[in-house]
C-alpha cells in the first residue's frame, strides 16, 4: 500500500489577486472548498494546506482544517509542496491548486489512479477538453498538448496546436491536480534552488514545463471537469455563480 498525502499551496501575494485563498466564496474562504473536495478522496492518508501567511494559517485553523506553515522564499507552489514532503515523508505526494474549488474528488482522483499501474511513472497531470472557444485564446489558461500515448509534449498559453490543415481539433487545458513520486519532487526542488525556473518554464510561467524540459514523461489524463481556475475577481464571481446554483438545487451543503 502507498501512504498517499495531498498538499494544497497557498500564498497571499498572488499578483493577479492578492489574498486569493481567503477570498469569499458563498460564506467560506475558497481554500476550505479545496480541502473539503479533497477530503473526500479516499486514497489520501491525510491532506494539508501548505502556507507561508498567518492570515491563511490561522483562518485554515479556525476551520479545521490542517495547515503547515512554509518558508516564505518559495518561487512556485511545487516548491513550497516539496518542503511539506520533506517533513511528512510519502509514496506519492498530490499537488493540488488551492485556486480550483469546484474540483470533483473523482477528477483529484484520475490524479493517483495511473500510478497504481504503472511504478515506473514519476509524474502525472490532468487535462480537459475545453469547450468554450474564449478559453483557447485565454492566456490566464495553459492548453496542453500530449503525444499519441497521452505524454505531456509542451503547455502554452498560447492558441496551440495550430490548425493549419484542419479545423478538426480538440483543444485541451490543464487542470492542476499533479502526482509527483518523491524522487521527482525532489528534482523539482533541486533544481529550483541550484538554477531558478528553466528555460521555457520562466518564459511560459508553467511550473510542469521544468519537468518536460528536462526530459521527464508527464503523464496526461484526460478528465471530464467544470472546475474554474480562479486567476481573477472575474473568475471567483464566476466560481460563485456555480457554487450559489449547486447549493440552490441541495448538491452542495456548506458545513
Amino acid at each position: 500500500m502507498m501512504k498517499i498525502i495531498g498538499v494544497i499551496p497557498a500564498r497571499y501575494k498572488s499578483s493577479r489577486f492578492p489574498g486569493k485563498p481567503l477570498a469569499d466564496l458563498c460564506g467560506k474562504p475558497m481554500v476550505w472548498w479545496v480541502y473539503r473536495q479533497c477530503k473526500k478522496v479516499d486514497d489520501f492518508d491525510a491532506v494539508y494546506v501548505a502556507t507561508d501567511d498567518r492570515r491563511i494559517f490561522d483562518a485554515c485553523a479556525e476551520l479545521g482544517v490542517e495547515v503547515v506553515m512554509t518558508s516564505d522564499i518559495h518561487r512556485t507552489g511545487t516548491d513550497r509542496v516539496g518542503e511539506v514532503a520533506r517533513g511528512i515523508p510519502a509514496d506519492l505526494i498530490v499537488n493540488i491548486q488551492g485556486d480550483e474549488p469546484l474540483l470533483e474528488p473523482t477528477t483529484i482522483k484520475a490524479a493517483i489512479e495511473p500510478f497504481y499501474s504503472n511504478p515506473e511513472l514519476e509524474v502525472a497531470n490532468l487535462m480537459t477538453r475545453i469547450n468554450d472557444p474564449a478559453d483557447v485564446v485565454n492566456v490566464t489558461i495553459p492548453k496542453v498538448i500530449t503525444n499519441k500515448d497521452g505524454v505531456g509534449v509542451y503547455l502554452t498559453r498560447a492558441a496551440a496546436p495550430y490548425p493549419k490543415g484542419s479545423l478538426d481539433v480538440a483543444y485541451y487545458k490543464q487542470v492542476c491536480v499533479y502526482g509527483f513520486k518523491p524522487s521527482a519532487l525532489k528534482f523539482f526542488c533541486d533544481y529550483g534552488a541550484k538554477y531558478g525556473k528553466a528555460k521555457i518554464e520562466a518564459v511560459e510561467d508553467i511550473e510542469i514545463l521544468r519537468f518536460i524540459e528536462n526530459g521527464y514523461k508527464v503523464r496526461y489524463v484526460e478528465v471530464e471537469s467544470e472546475t474554474v481556475a480562479v486567476d481573477t475577481p472575474n473568475d471567483l464571481e464566476k466560481a460563485r455563480a456555480i457554487v450559489a446554483a449547486k447549493i440552490a438545487s441541495g448538491e452542495l451543503r456548506v458545513q
